[in-house]
């Protein structure tokens, strides 16, 4: 069994995105289930709606799911632990202060020495710990530091939630990135504290160091296909024998001893790359309708488009101009109004270069400014891709562009 663990009191960036995805794709290639497990026991910081929202991307990843089950569902079987481990005087109640560890982490930082909890409470005698009025929290013994498992608010720590709760679920793989080996630490001590013998094994992923400044909800509504995403971080993670693939692709060949290493940086640019060849992968009118149309037409147009640009909003911002309204500079005004009338009078024509030579004849204005006059009340811009590229795919449109 494999397990996804978000947290509903915040967005899912391309690093969490990325642990969702190898854990998905290690489940397929174990042949073992593989479930969501939402993060919601701190109740103050749970963001309406975002476990949905965590759902509904993955389900436009692709990333299928056995089960979905909420942490705070397991909050008794935390408690009864914490108190199992009392019982077993593996665990006890620490009545220090905050203030009085945050003076010690000091004292620490001015010797320029890491900071360990020192034990004071360890080994109090039952008197003084029965009646003691002060609030507590429970720490687990460790030899090399004690470290606390429920909170003051009897609530459990995110290492001793997530070690019990990996325990419960008979998880057999975690694959994380690299900097979660201290978690993995703790939570491999609580389950030994409490007597549970199946080893885990973790995967570590190299670090994205710029994960958080890219959260999944934006790259989708600046127009990144989900397709060009995974195939990015794949990429960025293990060696892959080609540089265009689905997920679906890359479960053929995918072999975890390829994984990386070396910690990387999201690269926004190359994503667009990616992104570009996965929108020109698409079949046009496949592409139409990621643009807002159902035409294969269309779909052409913006595959042109696609030469210089990378992303469907971008994509949008050409196309959407061609078939609104068009804001005509004064000084251009008269010359469109006549390429207008005669457009709207003129036969089908097929080739542009025809097109081109009947509103010239027309119009009799000088054929040098007819093209980027044509430009303009065609295409709603004065630069951009080359009218001539366009017409075969805008001919059929022409009384509603010009209107």
């Amino acid at each position: 069994m494999l397990r996804f663990a978000p947290s509903s009191t915040c967005d899912i960036n391309v690093g969490h995105l990325r642990i969702a995805l190898f854990n998905y794709i290690v489940s397929k290639l174990k042949d073992e289930s593989f479930v969501v497990r939402i993060e919601d026991i701190d109740k103050k910081s749970i963001i309406e709606g975002k476990d949905q929202e965590i759902l509904d991307i993955l389900g436009l990843f692709g990333i299928e799911y056995r089960e979905v089950v909420y942490q705070s569902s397991y909050l008794k079987y935390h408690r009864a632990m914490a108190l199992q481990l009392l019982h077993d005087k593996r665990a006890f109640n620490c009545f220090c202060t905050p203030e009085t560890i945050l003076d010690k982490r000091k004292k620490a930082q001015m010797l320029k020495i890491e900071y360990r909890y020192d034990g004071t409470c360890e080994n109090l005698r039952a008197d003084m710990t029965i009646d003691n009025p002060n609030p507590f929290v429970i720490r687990l013994k460790n030899p090399q530091e004690s470290f606390i498992i429920m909170t003051q608010d009897k609530e459990p720590t995110h290492d001793f939630a997530s070690g019990v709760d990996d325990m419960i679920g008979d998880i057999s793989t975690v694959v994380c990135d690299k900097e979660y080996l201290n978690n993995t630490a703790k939570q491999t001590a609580i389950r030994k504290a409490l007597g549970y013998d199946k080893e885990i094994e973790y995967l570590y992923l190299p670090n994205i160091l710029n994960s958080d400044k890219f959260n999944i909800k934006s790259l989708l509504e600046e127009g990144f296909l989900p397709e060009a995403v995974i195939n990015y971080l794949i990429s960025i993670t293990v060696k892959t024998p080609e540089r265009i693939f689905t997920l679906q692709e890359a479960l053929k060949w995918f072999d975890l001893s390829n994984i990386s290493k070396e910690d990387v940086s999201f690269d926004i640019d190359k994503l667009r790359l990616i992104n570009a060849e996965h929108l020109k992968r698409l079949d046009s009118k496949e592409l139409s309708r990621y643009v807002g149309f159902a035409d294969e037409d269309i779909g052409e147009i913006a595959k042109i488009y696609l030469n210089k640009l990378s992303t469907l909003k971008e994509l949008r911002l050409k196309i959407e101009p061609i078939f609104a309204p068009k804001t005509i500079p004064k000084k251009f005004i008269k010359e469109i109004n006549i390429i207008r009338k005669a457009i709207k009078e003129a036969p089908h024509i097929e080739e542009f270069d025809d097109f081109r030579h009947y509103i010239i004849q027309a119009t009799k204005l000088e054929g040098d400014s007819i093209k980027s006059l044509l430009q303009l009340l065609l295409t709603g811009v004065e630069d951009g891709a080359d009218v001539s590229s366009l017409y075969p795919y805008l001919k059929n449109y022409l009384e509603e562009i010009i209107k």
